[in-house]
């Protein structure tokens, strides 16, 4: 009698559960309006002040509450029915969006020197979204089964980045098709709208039941706690976080642009593809991970990824031709999204289910705040040692990060997530 052979894996499995379907568009809605919505707060604020250090202040005024609010969601998540949270937290955010609109079209309101509603308004929606990070990534557990959750992770990553993408160039082009702000916050509430009537689409999954009754701090300290004591979590997040602390050279590209590549009257041009390129880089790759996921050597591959990226980086402060500065970017972006999915498994699939909002909390912590400081060491660091030394020097820090995780976490190096499902 012969052997049977093991069937062929369905790379849209996931997307075949209804649940799951309609909660990927919820998501993707979701992100591409928040992206329309991000644009033109940013041309908004740069029209009223030309202020560069007040257009700053509006990524601020939304990481403040989003990482003071997270251990706090992460404890509410685990202890409220989850699309619950997410429809009330979508509600608050459909509120915040249509302020902006309200604002925005009262004529006169908004001037140079009254523009704090903004920054109020963009405080209330990282409150929301601060709830909408880990009540999003728990409940995508209970909509798949446990053999799923690679490849929902990879459809999870992939819809984020084309939505990230879409929404930003969106946003852009909306604004410069029609000048007026108005017209473009519409749009975002629409699009947040949309996402809030998806999510009733949506089974709503019972609350997984807690493993035992915890005292108030004992619950909000449980993610930290948890992470800290599994090395192979806490190894990804390592990797992740300095990878995107240090590896911040997208966010010197218009520096670049102008004084490392000339690119003179090309220059525009120049730093939106260059801004673009690792977000196409982490959609092709996202699309490819679907049909050849990288779970069974998942830890090698991980490590093999970040490396890559932190040699990108460097070859980026290298060069000198915009061709291959754009292909060493679109290349980090590739190498970044295998990190990210290989990371999301782990955190799926080694989280037990009552914790997975207090986990994915701390995950949002880890991630969610190192994008903002990474963003302020690429420019520290710009001007103690130059622009291409400075990237230099951030590309070797993230391969340093890799060496040193790699000896200390043995359990990483060796991580066949298949043997988790």
């Amino acid at each position: 009698m012969e052997a049977e052979t093991p069937a062929k894996k369905d790379p849209f499995a996931a997307l075949r559960i209804r649940d799951f379907s309609f909660f990927m568009l919820a998501r993707f809605f979701l992100t591409l309006g928040v992206q329309v919505q991000s644009v033109v707060v940013s041309i908004q604020v740069y029209q009223l002040t030309g202020s560069y250090m007040k257009m700053g202040l509006i990524g601020l005024s939304e990481a403040i509450p989003f990482i003071g609010i997270s251990l706090i969601a992460g404890h509410i998540v685990d202890r409220v029915r989850r699309r619950r949270i997410m429809t009330i937290s979508l509600g608050f955010l459909l509120i915040a969006s249509t302020g902006l609109l309200i604002v925005t079209m009262i004529p006169g309101f908004l001037r140079s020197d009254n523009i704090w509603p903004l920054y109020g308004i963009i405080f209330c929606t990282g409150i929301a979204r601060g709830f909408l990070g880990p009540s999003f990534a728990a409940y995508l557990a209970q909509l798949v089964p446990r053999s799923l959750l690679a490849n929902a992770s990879s459809w999870q990553s992939a819809t984020w980045q084309t939505a990230f993408v879409t929404g930003a160039a969106g946003g852009g082009l909306l604004f410069g098709l029609t000048k007026d702000i108005s017209i473009t916050y519409a749009v975002s509430t629409a699009l947040m709208g949309l996402s809030f009537v998806l999510l009733f689409f949506v089974s709503n999954k019972p609350l997984p039941a807690p493993e035992k009754r915890e005292a108030l701090i004992e619950s909000l300290t449980a993610g930290f706690r948890f992470v800290f004591s599994n090395p192979v979590m806490l190894g990804a997040f390592s990797l992740d976080l300095f990878a995107v602390l240090f590896g911040g050279a997208v966010a010197m590209v218009p520096a670049f642009a102008k004084e490392v590549l000339d690119l003179g009257e090309w220059t525009e041009t120049g730093i939106g593809l260059m801004r673009a390129a690792p977000a196409i880089g982490a959609i092709l790759m996202g699309m490819l991970m679907i049909w050849w996921p990288p779970t069974r050597r998942a830890g090698r591959s991980l490590f093999i990824a970040v490396c890559g990226f932190g040699l990108c980086i460097v070859g980026f402060a290298l060069s000198e031709n915009f061709t291959l500065s754009f292909v060493l970017l679109l290349l980090s972006g590739a190498f970044d999204q295998v990190s990210v999915i290989i990371r999301t498994t782990i955190l799926q699939l080694m989280t037990p289910d009552h914790m997975r909002g207090r986990v994915s909390a701390v995950n949002g912590i880890f991630i969610g705040s190192s994008n903002e400081i990474g963003e302020f060491e690429s420019g520290l660091a710009a001007r103690i040692m130059g622009l291409q030394a400075s990237v230099v020097f951030g590309g070797c820090m993230t391969l340093l990060v890799v060496f040193s995780v790699f000896g200390f976490a043995k359990g990483l190096r060796k991580l066949n997530l298949d043997k988790h499902v």
